[in-house]
C-alpha cells in the first residue's frame, strides 16, 4: 500500500497534472467510484444552505467557513468529473449532475426548516465531523490503492482538504454555545450517521453516474440494488489502517480518547462490518 504527498490548501484544477493521465491504469471499480463521488461533492451548495439555516446566529467566521467549504467541495466534484470524462469519454459530468440534482431532494434540504434533523446544532456539527472523517479516509484509501497517476493525485488533494475540513468543524463544535451533549449521545449520533451509508444520496449518485440517461428505461433505479453496488465499490478500497484512522477521528469529535479500548474495539467492529458488507454486496 503506497501513500502520497500531503497537499497544501488552495489548489485549483490548473494545479492538477492532467498530462500524466494514463488510460491503461484506469480500472472499472475506481472509475465507478470517481463518477459517483463527483456528483456528491458537486452537490455541496444544497447542504451549505441547510447548514446555514441550522447554524443561524453563529459567529460570522462559521459562515465564512461554510462558504469556503462549499467552494472546495464543488472543486472536488469538478476535478473528479473531469477525470471521469477523460477515463470514459461517454460520461457526461454536467448531464449526470443535472439528473442527480433533479431527483435527489431530501426533505430537510427543500423544506427551508431551520431545525436540525440531528436534534441540535451540536448534533449537526458532530455529524459533519463524521462525514469529513469518512471522506478523508475514503479518498486516502483511493490515493493509496489506485494506480492511475492523476486520480491518485486528485484523491490525495481531496483527502488533505477533507482532513482540514474535519479540523475546522471540530473548532466550530468547540465554539458552539449550545449545551454540551453527553459522550454517549455524541457516539450515538456518530453511529447513526455512519450507518446511513445505504441512504438514497450515495445510491442515487452511483446510479446517475454509472447508468446513462439513454439506459434509464431499461435499467430503472432500485435503491437497495444501487446501494449494494456502491458499497461493494467503496468498501473494496479500505485497508485496516484507514479504518483505524477513521475511528480515531470520530472518537475525538465525540469527546472520547483517540487511543483507548473504545477506539480499538470500534476499529475491530467497523472493519468486520465493512468486510461483511462487502461480502453481501458481492452477491449483487
Amino acid at each position: 500500500m503506497k501513500t502520497g504527498l500531503v497537499f497544501k490548501r488552495g489548489w485549483t484544477l490548473d494545479d492538477v497534472q492532467w498530462s500524466k493521465f494514463d488510460a491503461s491504469k484506469v480500472t472499472p471499480t475506481f472509475l465507478a467510484a470517481a463518477k459517483a463521488a463527483s456528483l456528491v461533492e458537486y452537490n455541496a451548495p444544497d447542504y451549505v444552505d441547510y447548514l446555514k439555516r441550522v447554524l443561524r446566529g453563529a459567529q460570522p467566521e462559521v459562515f465564512e467557513l461554510l462558504d469556503q467549504w462549499q467552494v472546495e467541495e464543488v472543486q472536488h466534484g469538478a476535478a473528479l468529473g473531469r477525470w471521469a470524462e477523460m477515463a470514459d469519454p461517454t460520461f457526461n459530468f454536467e448531464d449526470a449532475v443535472a439528473r442527480f440534482r433533479t431527483a435527489y431532494k431530501p426533505q430537510h434540504f427543500a423544506s427551508g426548516d431551520a431545525t436540525s434533523i440531528r436534534g441540535s446544532r451540536r448534533g449537526e456539527v458532530i455529524t459533519r465531523c463524521v462525514v469529513e472523517c469518512g471522506t478523508s479516509s475514503y479518498y486516502s484509501a483511493i490515493r493509496d490503492l489506485c494506480e492511475e497517476p492523476v486520480l491518485q493525485e486528485i484523491a490525495g488533494r481531496i483527502a488533505a482538504d477533507e482532513f482540514r475540513h474535519y479540523r475546522l468543524f471540530l473548532e466550530t463544535l468547540a465554539n458552539e454555545t449550545e449545551a454540551e451533549l453527553p459522550v454517549w449521545k455524541k457516539l450515538w449520533i456518530a453511529f447513526t450517521r455512519i450507518n446511513e451509508a445505504d441512504d438514497d444520496e450515495l445510491a442515487y449518485a452511483y446510479y446517475c453516474a454509472n447508468v446513462s440517461r439513454a439506459d434509464e428505461a431499461k435499467i430503472p433505479y432500485d435503491r437497495a440494488k444501487f446501494a449494494r453496488l456502491y458499497n461493494r465499490t467503496a468498501t473494496s478500497f479500505y485497508r485496516r489502517p484507514h479504518i483505524k484512522k477513521l475511528v480515531q477521528m470520530v472518537a475525538k469529535a465525540c469527546g472520547a480518547r483517540a487511543q483507548s479500548w473504545l477506539t480499538r474495539a470500534g476499529t475491530a467492529v467497523l472493519w468486520s462490518a465493512l468486510r461483511r458488507r462487502a461480502g453481501n454486496a458481492a452477491g449483487v
